[in-house]
């Protein structure tokens, strides 16, 4: 079994998209006008409309409700990435050291998502990340 992507499923498809090609550096694959993907070296970010769900089943999904969901990026600088999109974002948090030897720091997306950007910096991290 291979995990394939994480999809969120957003009330405004445009504006969400735009948002995490902002954060990314990536241009977004629009397979639909209500479906697109950012597709990244190790995972790829899915981004479906509200209209997406009715394709699955009525009401299994809804926009602006995440509260569990953390969704992490891997960046090669998270305090050159914080100086670069500060004004452009709320951010939740400034990096710190995290107990786990990656220094992280989070951001929300326009619908309310937890984004975390982090760089790992202690030896162990470092060598946790390496074969990844």
């Amino acid at each position: 079994m291979k995990l394939a992507s994480t999809r969120l499923i957003v009330a405004d498809v445009k504006k969400v998209v735009g948002f995490y090609e902002m954060v990314t550096g990536r241009a977004a694959e629009w397979l639909a006008p209500v479906f697109a993907e950012i597709v990244t070296p190790a995972a790829t970010l899915a981004i479906g409309s509200a209209e997406t769900v009715a394709l699955f089943r009525e009401g299994s999904a809804e926009p602006c409700a995440n509260r569990s969901l953390v969704l992490e990026f891997q960046v090669d600088d998270v305090d050159a990435e914080f100086a670069r999109l500060r004004d452009k974002v709320e951010v939740v948090h400034e990096p710190k050291l995290m107990p786990w030897g990656n220094r992280a720091g989070q951001i929300r997306d326009p619908e309310g998502t937890l984004v975390s950007l982090y760089t790992p910096v202690t030896d162990m991290a470092k060598q946790r990340f390496a074969g990844r």
